[in-house]
Protein backbone atom coordinates (compact mmCIF):
# COMPACT_ATOMS: atom_id res chain seq x y z
CA UNK A 1 0.00 0.00 0.00
CA UNK A 2 1.32 3.45 -0.94
CA UNK A 3 1.75 6.21 1.61
CA UNK A 4 -0.43 9.32 1.53
CA UNK A 5 1.84 11.25 3.91
CA UNK A 6 5.57 10.92 4.54
CA UNK A 7 7.32 13.31 6.93
CA UNK A 8 10.96 13.14 7.96
CA UNK A 9 12.78 15.41 10.39
CA UNK A 10 10.13 18.14 10.36
CA UNK A 11 11.18 21.28 12.24
CA UNK A 12 9.37 24.57 12.79
CA UNK A 13 10.66 27.44 14.92
CA UNK A 14 9.06 30.67 16.09
CA UNK A 15 12.01 32.78 17.12
CA UNK A 16 13.73 30.92 19.94
CA UNK A 17 10.77 28.56 20.42
CA UNK A 18 10.96 25.19 18.67
CA UNK A 19 7.33 24.23 18.03
CA UNK A 20 8.10 21.09 16.01
CA UNK A 21 11.38 19.37 16.82
CA UNK A 22 12.10 16.63 14.29
CA UNK A 23 8.78 14.89 13.64
CA UNK A 24 8.72 11.69 11.57
CA UNK A 25 5.32 10.51 10.36
CA UNK A 26 3.99 8.01 7.83
CA UNK A 27 0.30 7.61 6.98
CA UNK A 28 -0.87 5.02 4.45
CA UNK A 29 -3.47 5.64 1.78
CA UNK A 30 -6.96 4.84 3.03
CA UNK A 31 -5.91 5.03 6.68
CA UNK A 32 -7.68 6.94 9.43
CA UNK A 33 -4.89 8.41 11.54
CA UNK A 34 -5.40 10.34 14.79
CA UNK A 35 -2.83 12.87 15.96
CA UNK A 36 -3.20 13.51 19.68
CA UNK A 37 -1.47 16.02 21.89
CA UNK A 38 -2.03 18.74 24.48
CA UNK A 39 -2.33 22.40 23.52
CA UNK A 40 1.06 23.79 22.57
CA UNK A 41 2.50 20.37 21.72
CA UNK A 42 3.07 21.17 18.03
CA UNK A 43 0.00 19.34 16.72
CA UNK A 44 -1.65 22.26 14.94
CA UNK A 45 1.63 23.53 13.50
CA UNK A 46 2.41 20.09 12.08
CA UNK A 47 -1.00 19.79 10.46
CA UNK A 48 -0.86 23.31 9.02
CA UNK A 49 2.50 22.47 7.39
CA UNK A 50 0.96 19.35 5.84
CA UNK A 51 -1.98 21.39 4.58
CA UNK A 52 0.36 23.93 2.96
CA UNK A 53 -0.66 26.86 5.15
CA UNK A 54 2.60 27.14 7.07
CA UNK A 55 6.22 26.85 5.94
CA UNK A 56 8.65 24.49 7.61
CA UNK A 57 12.19 25.35 8.64
CA UNK A 58 13.70 21.91 8.04
CA UNK A 59 12.81 18.38 7.04
CA UNK A 60 11.07 16.74 4.11
CA UNK A 61 7.31 16.49 3.58
CA UNK A 62 5.42 14.57 0.91
CA UNK A 63 1.62 14.61 0.86
CA UNK A 64 -0.03 12.68 -1.98
CA UNK A 65 3.30 12.99 -3.78
CA UNK A 66 3.36 16.79 -3.47
CA UNK A 67 5.48 19.12 -1.39
CA UNK A 68 2.76 21.18 0.34
CA UNK A 69 5.20 24.09 0.72
CA UNK A 70 4.64 24.76 -2.97
CA UNK A 71 0.87 24.88 -2.37
CA UNK A 72 0.12 24.14 -6.01
CA UNK A 73 -3.45 24.18 -7.29
CA UNK A 74 -3.14 20.51 -8.23
CA UNK A 75 -2.32 19.73 -4.59
CA UNK A 76 -5.16 21.81 -3.14
CA UNK A 77 -7.64 20.09 -5.45
CA UNK A 78 -6.80 16.73 -3.86
CA UNK A 79 -7.19 17.64 -0.20
CA UNK A 80 -10.18 18.58 1.92
CA UNK A 81 -9.87 20.61 5.12
CA UNK A 82 -12.48 20.78 7.86
CA UNK A 83 -11.48 23.41 10.41
CA UNK A 84 -12.92 23.76 13.90
CA UNK A 85 -15.07 26.60 12.62
CA UNK A 86 -15.90 27.74 9.09
CA UNK A 87 -17.68 30.94 8.03
CA UNK A 88 -20.51 30.12 5.61
CA UNK A 89 -22.83 32.74 4.14
CA UNK A 90 -25.93 32.40 6.36
CA UNK A 91 -28.46 33.20 3.60
CA UNK A 92 -27.33 30.32 1.39
CA UNK A 93 -29.20 27.03 1.42
CA UNK A 94 -27.31 23.79 1.97
CA UNK A 95 -27.60 22.95 -1.73
CA UNK A 96 -26.40 26.40 -2.78
CA UNK A 97 -23.37 26.28 -0.48
CA UNK A 98 -22.38 22.88 -1.86
CA UNK A 99 -22.87 24.04 -5.45
CA UNK A 100 -20.73 27.16 -4.93
CA UNK A 101 -17.90 25.32 -3.18
CA UNK A 102 -18.12 22.38 -5.56
CA UNK A 103 -17.79 24.64 -8.61
CA UNK A 104 -14.20 25.41 -7.56
CA UNK A 105 -13.07 21.82 -8.13
CA UNK A 106 -12.50 19.99 -11.42
CA UNK A 107 -13.99 16.84 -9.96
CA UNK A 108 -16.72 16.89 -7.38
CA UNK A 109 -19.09 14.47 -5.82
CA UNK A 110 -22.79 14.96 -6.63
CA UNK A 111 -24.75 17.07 -4.16
CA UNK A 112 -27.32 14.29 -3.72
CA UNK A 113 -24.58 11.94 -2.59
CA UNK A 114 -22.86 14.44 -0.30
CA UNK A 115 -26.01 15.41 1.63
CA UNK A 116 -26.77 11.75 2.23
CA UNK A 117 -23.23 11.00 3.43
CA UNK A 118 -23.44 13.78 6.04
CA UNK A 119 -27.11 13.21 6.93
CA UNK A 120 -28.50 16.52 5.64
CA UNK A 121 -30.92 15.13 3.07
CA UNK A 122 -33.92 16.67 4.79
CA UNK A 123 -32.18 20.03 5.22
CA UNK A 124 -30.77 20.57 1.77
CA UNK A 125 -33.12 23.50 1.01
CA UNK A 126 -32.81 25.04 4.47
CA UNK A 127 -30.79 28.23 4.87
CA UNK A 128 -27.55 27.98 6.80
CA UNK A 129 -28.78 30.44 9.42
CA UNK A 130 -31.61 28.07 10.37
CA UNK A 131 -29.38 25.05 10.98
CA UNK A 132 -28.54 23.81 14.46
CA UNK A 133 -24.93 23.73 15.60
CA UNK A 134 -24.64 20.03 14.81
CA UNK A 135 -26.20 20.50 11.38
CA UNK A 136 -23.79 23.33 10.57
CA UNK A 137 -20.90 21.07 11.54
CA UNK A 138 -22.24 18.42 9.15
CA UNK A 139 -22.37 21.04 6.42
CA UNK A 140 -18.76 21.96 7.13
CA UNK A 141 -17.86 18.29 6.72
CA UNK A 142 -19.81 18.25 3.46
CA UNK A 143 -17.92 21.28 2.15
CA UNK A 144 -14.65 19.58 3.06
CA UNK A 145 -15.39 16.59 0.85
CA UNK A 146 -17.44 18.13 -1.97
CA UNK A 147 -14.32 18.30 -4.17
CA UNK A 148 -13.84 14.51 -3.84
CA UNK A 149 -10.48 14.82 -2.03
CA UNK A 150 -8.13 11.90 -1.61
CA UNK A 151 -7.05 13.18 1.80
CA UNK A 152 -9.24 14.87 4.42
CA UNK A 153 -7.90 16.88 7.35
CA UNK A 154 -10.40 16.90 10.24
CA UNK A 155 -9.51 19.35 13.01
CA UNK A 156 -11.45 18.57 16.21
CA UNK A 157 -14.53 17.56 14.18
CA UNK A 158 -16.87 17.01 17.15
CA UNK A 159 -15.85 19.77 19.56
CA UNK A 160 -18.96 21.07 21.32
CA UNK A 161 -21.17 18.18 20.18
CA UNK A 162 -23.51 16.40 22.55
CA UNK A 163 -22.99 12.60 22.79
CA UNK A 164 -25.67 11.83 20.20
CA UNK A 165 -24.30 14.31 17.66
CA UNK A 166 -20.76 12.97 18.19
CA UNK A 167 -21.90 9.43 17.40
CA UNK A 168 -23.59 10.70 14.24
CA UNK A 169 -20.36 12.45 13.23
CA UNK A 170 -18.48 9.20 13.75
CA UNK A 171 -20.85 7.54 11.28
CA UNK A 172 -20.05 10.25 8.75
CA UNK A 173 -16.32 9.66 9.19
CA UNK A 174 -16.87 5.92 8.76
CA UNK A 175 -18.72 6.74 5.53
CA UNK A 176 -15.66 8.65 4.33
CA UNK A 177 -13.50 5.66 5.22
CA UNK A 178 -15.73 3.44 3.11
CA UNK A 179 -15.09 5.76 0.15
CA UNK A 180 -11.37 4.99 0.47
CA UNK A 181 -10.38 8.43 1.77
CA UNK A 182 -7.28 8.97 3.86
CA UNK A 183 -8.19 10.90 7.01
CA UNK A 184 -5.90 12.79 9.36
CA UNK A 185 -7.87 13.49 12.51
CA UNK A 186 -6.96 15.70 15.45
CA UNK A 187 -9.06 15.31 18.57
CA UNK A 188 -9.01 15.73 22.34
CA UNK A 189 -11.55 12.91 22.77
CA UNK A 190 -9.81 9.62 23.45
CA UNK A 191 -12.94 7.57 22.78
CA UNK A 192 -13.12 9.22 19.35
CA UNK A 193 -9.58 8.12 18.51
CA UNK A 194 -10.32 4.67 19.95
CA UNK A 195 -13.39 4.17 17.77
CA UNK A 196 -12.26 5.79 14.53
CA UNK A 197 -8.50 5.55 14.11
CA UNK A 198 -6.53 2.73 12.55
CA UNK A 199 -3.42 4.20 14.13
CA UNK A 200 -2.65 6.92 16.65
CA UNK A 201 0.36 9.13 17.36
CA UNK A 202 0.92 11.28 20.43
CA UNK A 203 2.90 14.50 20.08
CA UNK A 204 4.35 16.42 23.02
CA UNK A 205 7.07 19.03 23.15
CA UNK A 206 7.17 19.08 19.35
CA UNK A 207 8.07 15.38 19.08
CA UNK A 208 6.19 12.16 18.43
CA UNK A 209 6.51 10.30 21.73
CA UNK A 210 4.40 7.24 20.89
CA UNK A 211 2.73 5.68 17.88
CA UNK A 212 0.66 2.56 17.31
CA UNK A 213 -2.85 1.22 17.08
CA UNK A 214 -5.33 2.37 19.75
CA UNK A 215 -5.03 -1.12 21.30
CA UNK A 216 -1.22 -1.19 21.50
CA UNK A 217 -0.23 2.45 22.04
CA UNK A 218 2.26 2.85 24.87
CA UNK A 219 2.20 -0.88 25.66
CA UNK A 220 -1.51 -0.73 26.44
CA UNK A 221 -2.12 -4.33 25.36
CA UNK A 222 0.52 -5.62 27.78
CA UNK A 223 -0.60 -3.66 30.85
CA UNK A 224 -3.40 -4.16 33.35
CA UNK A 225 -4.63 -1.85 36.10
CA UNK A 226 -5.80 -3.19 39.46
CA UNK A 227 -7.90 -0.46 41.04
CA UNK A 228 -9.58 -0.27 44.45
CA UNK A 229 -10.47 2.07 47.29
CA UNK A 230 -8.45 1.79 50.48
CA UNK A 231 -9.94 3.30 53.63
CA UNK A 232 -7.77 4.28 56.62
CA UNK A 233 -4.72 2.33 55.39
CA UNK A 234 -1.49 3.97 54.24
CA UNK A 235 -0.55 2.90 50.67
CA UNK A 236 2.99 2.12 51.81
CA UNK A 237 1.57 -0.85 53.75
CA UNK A 238 0.56 -2.52 50.48
CA UNK A 239 2.52 -5.57 49.34
CA UNK A 240 2.77 -4.02 45.84
CA UNK A 241 3.92 -0.55 44.82
CA UNK A 242 1.00 1.56 43.58
CA UNK A 243 1.28 3.66 40.42
CA UNK A 244 -1.31 6.01 41.88
CA UNK A 245 -2.66 6.64 45.37
CA UNK A 246 -4.89 9.68 45.53
CA UNK A 247 -7.91 10.43 47.69
CA UNK A 248 -8.13 6.86 48.89
CA UNK A 249 -8.13 5.44 45.35
CA UNK A 250 -5.22 3.13 44.62
CA UNK A 251 -4.09 1.88 41.21
CA UNK A 252 -1.46 -0.74 40.57
CA UNK A 253 -0.09 -1.31 37.06
CA UNK A 254 0.56 -4.97 36.48
CA UNK A 255 2.02 -7.14 33.73
CA UNK A 256 1.03 -10.29 35.65
CA UNK A 257 -2.45 -9.46 36.99
CA UNK A 258 -3.34 -12.98 38.15
CA UNK A 259 -0.26 -13.26 40.37
CA UNK A 260 -0.47 -9.67 41.60
CA UNK A 261 -4.18 -9.92 42.40
CA UNK A 262 -3.48 -13.11 44.38
CA UNK A 263 -0.74 -11.32 46.33
CA UNK A 264 -2.98 -8.36 47.01
CA UNK A 265 -6.06 -10.29 48.13
CA UNK A 266 -3.98 -12.63 50.32
CA UNK A 267 -2.54 -9.58 52.07
CA UNK A 268 -5.98 -8.01 52.48
CA UNK A 269 -7.49 -11.19 53.95
CA UNK A 270 -4.54 -11.69 56.30
CA UNK A 271 -4.89 -8.15 57.62
CA UNK A 272 -8.69 -7.97 57.68
CA UNK A 273 -8.72 -5.16 55.10
CA UNK A 274 -11.53 -4.58 52.62
CA UNK A 275 -10.48 -3.61 49.07
CA UNK A 276 -13.55 -1.58 48.18
CA UNK A 277 -14.69 -1.25 44.54
CA UNK A 278 -12.01 -3.70 43.41
CA UNK A 279 -11.69 -3.92 39.63
CA UNK A 280 -9.20 -5.25 37.12
CA UNK A 281 -9.05 -3.63 33.70
CA UNK A 282 -6.77 -2.68 30.89
CA UNK A 283 -5.71 0.98 30.93
CA UNK A 284 -7.89 3.11 28.70
CA UNK A 285 -6.43 5.07 25.82
CA UNK A 286 -6.91 8.16 27.99
CA UNK A 287 -4.88 6.55 30.80
CA UNK A 288 -2.03 5.87 28.38
CA UNK A 289 -2.26 9.33 26.82
CA UNK A 290 -2.09 11.07 30.21
CA UNK A 291 0.85 8.93 31.28
CA UNK A 292 2.78 9.56 28.06
CA UNK A 293 2.20 13.31 27.99
CA UNK A 294 2.86 13.57 31.72
CA UNK A 295 6.20 11.79 31.36
CA UNK A 296 7.11 13.99 28.38
CA UNK A 297 6.51 17.22 30.29
CA UNK A 298 7.89 16.19 33.69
Amino acid sequence: MANAIEVRGLVKRYGDVVAVAGVDLTIAEGEVFALLGPNGAGKTTTVEILEGYRQRDAGSVSVLGFDPAEASRAYKERIGIVLQETAIEPELTVDEALDIYGSLYPRRRPTDEIVEIVGLGEKRRARVKTLSGGQKRRLELALGIVGDPDLVFLDEPTTGFDPSARRQAWTIIDNLRSLGKTILLTTHYMDEAQNLADRVAVIAGGRIIAEGTPETLGGRRDATIVRFRLADVAPDRLPLTPSRADGGVVEIESVDPTRDLHTLTDWALANGIELEDLEVRRPSLEDVYLRLTGEATS
